[in-house]
């Protein structure tokens, strides 16, 4: 059994190929754009680039700043867990900016639901059933979702880590006059009332029932 092989042992430094230590990745944060049209990259830094030259090009930005190691334990489709070390610096950041621009555009519960089925497609894709009819519905879902998440994120990179800078897109539902806490909030907070009276009246009356139960009413 090999080190990598062994979870209660530290990776050695030389598994790591393409990403720096973060202890030692550069003193100043390093800032980057990305674009995105219908969920899709398309763009660095407001530059038009090929999806291929986007990947090599983010492994190399990332992968001098420490972004992308994994140390992680798999279940694999035959039941056995395995250690598995990955670098990924383009993927890791292109996943979190679409993230983010996700919850920007895309409303409340589709974002929840969203989020669940693509943790399902992923285990799907891991456990080599591309071909599936469930995997080609669901993906008709994520498709559907994509349609206008259209935007640009713009992150800082500094020792391993990604902070969100900014986020901006024609269709984000996000609204100032809504979201204030200052005096020119727009928002209609005497409807909260009601709202909560009926939002909370199921559990309301769950509780009277269990209280009755326990004889406590």
């Amino acid at each position: 059994c090999g080190v990598l092989e062994d979870p209660t042992v530290a990776p050695p430094e030389e598994a790591y190929q393409i990403t720096t230590n973060p202890k030692y990745a550069p003193d100043e944060p390093e800032t980057v754009t990305i674009n995105f049209e219908k969920g899709i990259p398309y763009g660095l830094n407001n530059e038009l680039i090929s999806p291929v030259e986007l990947l090599e090009k983010l492994n190399v930005i990332c992968g001098r700043n420490g972004i992308g190691r994994m140390d992680m334990i798999e279940n694999r489709v035959v039941g056995i867990k395995s250690r598995e070390i990955y670098e990924a610096p383009a993927a890791v950041i292109l996943h979190k900016a679409h993230h983010e621009l996700e919850k920007l555009i895309l409303d409340k519960e589709t974002f929840r639901y969203k989020q669940e089925v693509s943790n399902k497609v992923a285990n799907l894709i891991y456990d080599g059933l591309w071909f599936s009819p469930l995997f080609e519905a669901l993906t008709s879902f994520v498709d559907s979702t994509q349609e206008n998440l259209t935007g640009e994120v713009k992150l800082e990179l500094y020792k391993g880590n990604i902070n969100i800078l900014s986020r901006s897109s024609v269709f984000s539902l996000y609204n100032m006059n809504l979201a204030t806490y200052t005096s020119e909030d727009t928002f209609d907070h005497k409807a909260s009332e009601g709202f909560l009276k009926i939002y909370g009246l199921p559990y309301k009356t769950m509780s009277q029932i269990k209280m009755k139960k326990i004889g406590v009413m």
